[in-house]
């Protein structure tokens, strides 16, 4: 099984997590939020056009939900190059029949699929300095941490993914807020990453928002953040003290540990840090033109690890064009791969299968 992963920080702790966790169903919780730095043009490839981002959100967590359907409320937007990872997670979900809770951090408008709004807003551009009202952002950590409880009590561990475009942006923003060096380390769903667009966005609004460089952390959210990001770092905290938690994402989910773990010492709160993975798939962890490892380094006593999935030999050129450095990762894509490893010892075969199937199902349909 463990020749599924890669495992590239805290190796132990991983090994450890993932002996504790074999054989268990997990629960997915994707958390889908929104902020207006995903309409700039060129900043994200998780929809062709800044028109189309602004349903990304919604239509993929009406797949990942629903699967194929015949007339989707929201059709999954169009892709430059590549299809949406929510195929990733979808695949694992139906074949494993892997219970799925929906959240509503803070969109623009709601998804056609049961989901529970957690009375939140959409985030302003990070170059406001401005991004979300402070209320706003201590009542979702609140309900970060209901939920976080709540959905632990009743499941096995739980997978915690999320929906954000424009993410890996505010991402950056929140851990330079927190005061940790991320300039070049991070990903975006662009083959190369462009880290300067983000990183003059980052600059300008922290500037405007005359936040201290390492301050409170709830500050910086509300500041740079986007609301995924309090509201996972809630249910992780709480989570953790009841099992086992997988972080499904890359760069923003190192930011959510960064930012929880900036809470609970500002807080003075308790979580069980040894109950935490962050997974991923290895086109984000292995990104040349960004540093995920190095910045799990940076972050300390985290553990990083990867699914080894690979669309090499894939018939679909979608899939394919991930080993080119598309799209990567999103909507719990790899944590949800990892997860079938660890539940059901699934590797790279398994993986492809489902994956492919639901592809050509898809295709089948839209003929």
């Amino acid at each position: 099984m463990i020749d599924a992963l890669a495992i590239y920080t805290e190796v132990d702790r991983a090994k450890a997590w993932i002996a504790r966790n074999q054989g268990k169903k997990p629960h997915f919780a994707c958390i889908l939020g929104f902020t207006d730095t995903g309409l700039i043009p060129g900043i994200s490839a998780a929809g062709a056009t800044p028109h189309d981002r602004q349903f990304t959100a919604i239509a993929d967590a009406e797949f990942l939900v629903n699967g194929i359907q015949p007339n989707p409320e929201f059709p999954l937007p169009p892709l430059h190059v590549g299809i949406s990872p929510v195929f990733i997670s979808r695949a694992v979900i139906e074949a494993l029949k892997i219970p799925v809770t929906v959240l509503n951090a803070g969109l623009p408008r709601s998804p056609a699929i049961l989901a529970v709004d957690l009375g939140g807003a959409p985030a302003r551009c990070v170059s406001t300095g401005n991004a979300i009202d402070l209320q706003i952002v201590h009542h979702l950590f609140n309900q970060g941490l209901k939920w976080g409880e709540k959905l632990a009590q009743s499941a096995d561990y739980l997978v915690l993914g999320e929906c954000v475009v424009g993410g890996t942006t505010t991402a950056l923003a929140v851990l330079t807020g927190l005061g940790i060096d991320a300039i070049g380390k991070i990903n975006s769903s662009h083959p190369v990453c462009n880290h300067t667009q983000k990183w003059e966005l980052v600059q300008q609004g922290l500037r405007q928002s005359h936040c201290n460089q390492v301050g409170d952390p709830f500050a910086v959210v509300a500041a740079v953040g986007d609301p995924m990001q309090i509201v996972v770092a809630g249910m992780t905290i709480a989570a953790s003290r009841i099992c086992g938690v997988l972080l499904a994402g890359g760069t923003q989910m190192l930011a959510v540990y960064a930012l929880a773990e900036a809470i609970v010492q500002t807080k003075a709160i308790a979580w069980n840090p040894e109950q935490i993975l962050i997974g991923t798939t290895r086109w984000v962890a292995e990104d040349p033109t960004g540093d995920t490892v190095g910045l799990a380094k940076t972050l300390q006593n985290v553990s990083l690890i990867a699914t080894r999935l690979s669309f090499a030999e894939s018939r679909w050129k979608a899939l394919q064009m991930y080993e080119q450095g598309f799209v990567k990762e999103g909507v719990g894509a790899g944590g949800c791969a990892i997860a079938a490893t660890v539940f059901q010892s699934w590797g790279q075969a398994e993986l492809l299968a489902a994956i492919e199937h639901l592809i050509e199902q898809r295709n089948q349909q839209i003929e």
